[in-house]
């Protein structure tokens, strides 16, 4: 039976994604079940991935870009007893996911409650569990604090957001000016990066500091996010923006040059935030951080931004509008029915 899958023919701009067709279906292996896969997204993420310029993986191409997915368990290996047949799951497979088949780790697929919409699970993947697990896990924020979220209109920053509002978190935001009403909305105080500095905005709202500072893009951003913070506040460094950018910028470099910060007892402390080697150090975690989701998502108290349907088939199209910022939320790609 064939199949297809999207592939990386070489690194470069959208232009290098291409569609082939497989002629056999991959066998699963022991321990692995096959995946026919439903959903996977376009994420910031991919694109890096898809310069060649994303750390995490070291794959050379051909190979299929796809973080995250959502899809049906079609066939298991040898030894796998904790699926079946049919189930729906949910898996973190960095890369991979832009494919109609793929085999994976059983141990490694989250099941998903069938009622939740696959669009919907497929955003919380990678983009709200990084939320939820900075917010709980790395600045252990508690209920009622104020935070400061730069590009809090991103798809990170939104989830933040929204997780925020249930901690009743004051919550400050980042973004540019024609974002702001979103942001209102979204319930967060908008700064205009372009227009005002935030860190006057900051020291003139809340003088005594705040609780932690969320921040993805590095450069001179860290020292002066450090600046707004109290003494037992937190800045978490996370994401790949700055290194993005094109201007030689490396957000971990840059994080590494303020880290001495972190071990002055009088500071504010600073820790930085990689999904694959938090889940890697705390696999636990995943597992039971993405099923406190289901059951947030379950019960409506938060909703995914999806600011696009589009086909697997449409990845190029897809790619050029995430690095365009052109959508607002999530973007998602629809594989098989």
């Amino acid at each position: 039976m064939q199949y297809r899958r999207i592939v990386i023919s070489k690194f470069g701009s959208p232009e290098v994604l291409q569609e082939i067709t497989e002629k056999e279906l991959p066998k699963p292996q022991k321990g692995q079940v096959r995946i026919k896969v439903l959903t996977t997204s376009a994420s910031f993420t991919d694109t890096l991935v898809r310069r060649g310029i994303y750390p995490d993986v070291k794959e050379k191409p051909p190979f299929s870009p796809g973080y995250d997915l959502v899809g049906i368990v079609d066939e298991l290996g040898e030894g796998v007893n904790n699926l079946t047949v049919g189930q729906k799951v949910a898996d973190l497979t960095i890369i991979g996911a832009y494919t109609e088949y793929i085999c994976l780790d059983a141990n490694s697929v989250v099941p998903v409650p069938n009622d939740l919409d696959n669009g919907e699970v497929v955003s919380l993947i990678l983009t709200y569990l990084t939320a939820y697990q900075m917010l709980h896990h790395f600045a252990k924020v508690k209920d009622g604090q104020t935070i400061l979220i730069h590009a809090c209109a991103g798809a990170v920053g939104t989830a933040m957001i929204q997780l925020g509002k249930l901690m009743d978190l004051k919550m400050y935001g980042t973004a540019s000016k024609n974002k702001h009403d979103f942001v209102k909305r979204m319930g967060a105080i908008p700064i205009d990066y372009k227009q005002q500095d935030f860190v006057k905005v900051m020291k003139e709202k809340e003088a005594n500091g705040i609780d932690a500072v969320f921040d993805p893009m590095g450069g001179d951003y860290f020292s002066r996010s450090l600046s707004v913070l109290k003494k037992t506040g937190i800045l978490v460094g996370f994401g790949f923006q700055n290194s993005a950018s094109g201007n030689g910028g490396n957000v971990i470099i840059d994080f590494m040059k303020i880290h001495l910060w972190n071990l002055l007892p009088s500071k504010p402390s600073a820790k930085f935030y990689v999904i694959t080697s938090i889940r890697k150090k705390h696999p636990k975690w995943f597992r039971e951080d993405l099923n406190k989701l289901f059951k947030l998502l379950s019960e409506r108290k938060i909703k995914p931004e999806i600011g696009k349907i589009m086909r697997l088939n449409e990845a190029s199209e897809a790619h050029k509008l995430v690095e365009k910022a052109m959508v607002k939320g999530k973007i998602i790609l629809k594989v098989t029915e």
